[in-house]
């Protein structure tokens, strides 16, 4: 009997639902025997509200319903600074591996080789041997402010030296490198690549490697047979609930305090995928509008990547599910920005070059401006702020989060130079929006896709 690999990834806020997190750990629980390796590659405890509260270490609860054998770093495991991931690590109870993050590289000091952390394993199951390392994607420190300090190195040739020092019937790696995947299948000698950082799922194979990616929200756990190469696909709705996962996690949500009702929504509010980047949403116009109301800016702006998948917001909205939304210990701040910098910020918004987007997603949500682009082209055609043309030779007041000023995968027009203000953390702002104003967003033609011939709708 071959050994099988039970896969899953960026589950992300899915403790913040208690029921399918009970279903989470069902269902993997179900998959668990002797021939199984499970295994995690990354962002598999933040963001989220609890993620939040309890550091991350709310995964724990998950981590020990379950029991993985191996586990990698994703971009959001680094959200709460390296101590608090150190401690999750010591406590959890599978084998961390990662062959690209250092804490000091010209010490050879590996992040986290103090609490059991190393950049190779073997797992011995089903008769057979499977070795594994874990890669992250080396953008890490500039997407996560908190991984600031840390070396993230060339995770293809990190993998490939790792893979060399291994013997084993079958070689595995955990990436969280998004669509570096391809380049990854290309460069090192491994069976499959259990993939992570892209929302969207992949099951195929480049150069012979077979590639899978269960997609986001602790929805879908993928479970491949390393004999016949066969993938099968298990979602998570139709697991029986662990009850002991899902009652810690009710307990954990009642002790946050943040349970208070602070709106209400009559017409649910779409928080899937294909809605937060394919254009204006409801969500996105209600978080740059909170933004713009908190700050007084000309433009609110918020990065489509920063608000997150989740349940739709329906019915009585608690301040934890508006947190849920942008669920990170960043600030609003206002930026003095030329004309020409938000038209080029906008330009990128319609075809970034990120590595967990997909073609045809657009990647910024508006206040006080309207954006026409075309998503097959990938550009912009006209911005309009307060209704009149964007002047390039003006400088625009612009609400949006510290994360945009930090980074240079987003937004790279935006920087730091550009800071001369600073408002509340993001998610308090919004939840004072919703008790102030209400939570009555709709679609108003912000964000017009020309190929399309209309406003982006809600599906």
């Amino acid at each position: 009997m071959a050994p099988r690999l039970v896969h899953y990834s960026d589950v992300e806020n899915v403790y913040d639902t208690p029921e399918r997190v009970g279903r989470l750990a069902g269902l993997l629980r179900e998959l668990r025997g002797d021939d199984a390796v499970l295994a995690g590659s990354g962002d598999n405890t933040s963001p989220g509200v609890l993620a939040l509260v309890e550091g991350g270490a709310q995964a724990l609860d998950l981590f020990e319903a379950v029991a993985p054998d191996v586990e990698t770093f994703g971009n959001h495991e680094f959200d709460h600074g390296r101590e608090d991931l150190r401690r999750l690590v010591a406590d959890s109870p599978q084998t961390w591996v990662s062959a690209n993050v250092w804490a000091d590289r010209e010490a050879g000091r590996r992040f986290g080789e103090d609490v059991g952390v190393v950049p190779a394993t073997v797992v011995e199951a089903g008769g057979a041997t499977v070795g594994v390392v874990g890669v992250t994607t080396e953008r890490t420190a500039s997407i996560n402010p908190d991984a600031t300090g840390l070396a993230f190195t060339d995770p293809v040739a990190a993998a490939r030296d790792a893979l060399s020092d291994l013997d084993a019937d079958y070689t595995v790696v955990l990436s969280h490198l998004g669509r570096g995947d391809e380049r990854l299948a290309r460069r090192v000698d491994a069976d499959v690549i259990l993939g992570g950082h892209v929302p969207t799922e992949r099951r195929d194979r480049v150069d012979g490697t077979l590639l899978t990616r269960p997609g986001d929200g602790g929805s879908v756990v993928v479970e491949v047979d390393l004999g016949t190469g066969e993938v099968t696909r298990h979602r998570v709705a139709d697991a029986p609930v662990h009850e002991g996962v899902a009652a810690a996690m009710r307990e954990r949500l009642a002790e946050t305090g943040l349970n208070d009702a602070v709106g209400t929504v009559d017409e649910p509010i779409d928080r899937g995928e294909a809605t937060l980047f394919g254009g204006e949403c409801r969500l996105g116009n209600l978080v740059a509008d909170a933004y713009r109301w908190a700050t007084g800016a000309d433009v609110g702006l918020q990065n489509s990547g920063g608000v997150r998948t989740g349940d739709p917001l329906v019915g009585e909205v608690t301040a934890a599910d508006l947190v849920s939304v942008t669920p990170f210990e960043e600030r609003v701040v206002v930026a003095e920005v030329p004309g020409a910098a938000l038209r080029e910020a906008l330009e990128w918004a319609a075809g970034p070059d990120l590595g967990f987007a997909e073609d045809g997603w657009w990647h910024a949500q508006v206040s006080g401006a309207t954006v026409a682009w075309d998503s097959e082209a990938r550009t912009v055609e006209s911005v309009r702020v307060g209704g009149d043309p964007l002047d390039d030779d003006r400088t625009y007041s612009v609400a949006l989060s510290d994360y945009v000023l930090h980074t240079d995968d987003e937004f790279p027009s935006l920087d730091e130079t550009h800071r001369v203000a600073t408002a509340g953390v993001q998610y308090e702002v919004l939840v004072e929006y919703a008790r102030e104003t209400g939570i009555a967003p709709e679609v108003e033609g912000r964000v017009v896709d020309l190929a399309a011939r209309g406003p982006a709708t809600e599906r």
